[in-house]
């Protein structure tokens, strides 16, 4: 049995609390999220990425959830991910839609039963709601069909 914990990674640096009310939002970050089970972070960005946990180029989560346990073998959770590759491949990435919260969630619903905190899955669906969101998302898929940006 393994914890299934949820890294929380502030991409604005504490400025998404300035900006949100410019959204007419209370947002407390511009978060990037990735699944830690194992020993391993597993995250979504260019395609699924994993590496031991706390050494992404983000450095220290500033948050850390407790999601739950898994009895699912690293081995499985390995050939699930190659499983699932290509609904996550770096092509399928939008800023607003399919995000590494998404993923998160996804995986997290797989092994645990249960998604991810609100605050950290609603954002994007809350901008995405504003009307900078909506150019931004029209923006988005003007381009190529999608951001490949890479938190």
């Amino acid at each position: 049995m393994s914890d299934v914990q949820l890294y929380v990674y502030d991409l604005s640096k504490g400025l998404a609390r300035s900006f949100g009310p410019m959204l007419g939002l209370s947002i407390e970050g511009v978060w990037h999220s990735a699944i830690v089970v194992h020993g391993k972070e597993i995250y979504f960005g260019q395609g699924i990425h994993v590496c031991d946990a706390g050494k992404t180029h983000l450095g220290a989560a500033e948050k850390v959830e407790q999601l739950g346990k898994t009895e699912l073998p690293w081995e499985i959770i390995a050939e699930y991910l190659e499983d699932i590759n290509e609904r996550w491949s770096a092509e399928k990435y939008h800023l607003l839609e399919h995000n590494c919260n998404h993923f998160s969630a996804y995986l997290s619903e797989f092994l645990t039963g249960a998604g991810i905190p609100l605050y950290v899955s609603s954002v994007a669906s809350q901008v995405a709601a504003t009307p900078f969101g909506q150019m931004l998302s029209q923006q988005l898929a003007f381009n190529n069909g999608g951001a490949t940006w890479v938190p």
